[in-house]
């Protein structure tokens, strides 16, 4: 495994983790930073060739001003997979990472995504079931809308070290910037999603209270042939709570 500094033709630059070898999945994380999808690189990297960045603005990284919404990233990332002639791309997004995931297969004219995986995916808005409006939210507010097993997960503040305190709240103040208004959600994606033709498996924890079961089969519905699979005990962050079940349908629709 190895971790670098990326530096792009555009000048955009970002953090990238690279580990396996063969086909290229690139994993999108949320706005919990890398380390909630850290797990499912692991996972794969024994059969794939696995890329975990850091998008720009987590974890104490750099982002530059243009980097303002999701269909920047977007851009960002479509920059690097033509700058590494990548093909047959699986792309894995979590929460917010989901949305962008969305957004780069729609951007990528040459096909080099095949397939996408969605974890919890923000992104689109369901009328009656608004997004719990997470920058409200205190630590055990977080645990008990996120988890299904809220008392596991929670973490008092006070036993945070001041230094990963900072970095969370630069994450936060990141995602204001890019997914905040309109709230974690773009008005015109829900109609774009029916022009994509790749393969979608949109995965659902069933306990998620931040984005309710009801997004989930409101993206599969909007996606031509994707499959929709909830995972039961789990909130939303699947990968983190239900790591084998969510692996396994990760692993079945990935070879299939």
């Amino acid at each position: 495994m190895t971790t670098s500094e990326l530096q792009l033709a555009s000048g955009d630059s970002f953090t990238l983790t690279e580990d396996g070898s063969g086909r290229p999945v690139l994993i999108l994380h949320g706005g919990g930073g890398p380390s909630t999808v850290a797990g499912i690189a692991q996972h794969l990297a024994t059969t794939r060739h696995t890329l975990l960045p850091t998008h720009p603005g987590w974890n104490g990284t750099a982002r530059p001003a243009h980097l303002s919404t999701i269909g920047s990233l977007a851009a960002m990332y479509l920059d690097f997979l033509n700058e590494r002639d990548l093909h047959d791309v699986l792309v894995i997004g979590s929460s917010i990472g989901g949305w962008l995931a969305c957004e780069l297969a729609l951007q990528d004219t040459s096909g080099r995504i095949s397939k996408l995986i969605l974890i919890d995916a923000v992104g689109i808005e369901v009328p009656g079931e608004p997004i719990r409006d997470f920058f409200a939210l205190d630590a055990r507010g977080v645990a008990e809308f996120s988890f299904h097993d809220a008392a596991r997960f929670y973490t008092d503040p006070a036993t945070v070290p001041p230094e990963q305190m900072a970095r969370q709240r630069t994450n936060m103040e990141t995602m204001r910037v890019l997914a905040a208004d309109p709230y974690m959600h773009d008005p015109a994606l829900l109609a774009r999603l029916a022009t994509l033709q790749v393969p979608v498996l949109v995965i659902w924890g069933d306990s998620d209270r931040i984005v309710t079961p009801a997004y989930g089969a409101a993206f599969a519905a909007a996606l031509p042939g994707a499959r929709f699979q909830i995972v039961e005990r789990a909130g939303h962050l699947p990968q983190i709570e239900q790591p084998a079940a969510t692996f396994a349908l990760i692993d079945e629709f990935a070879l299939a």
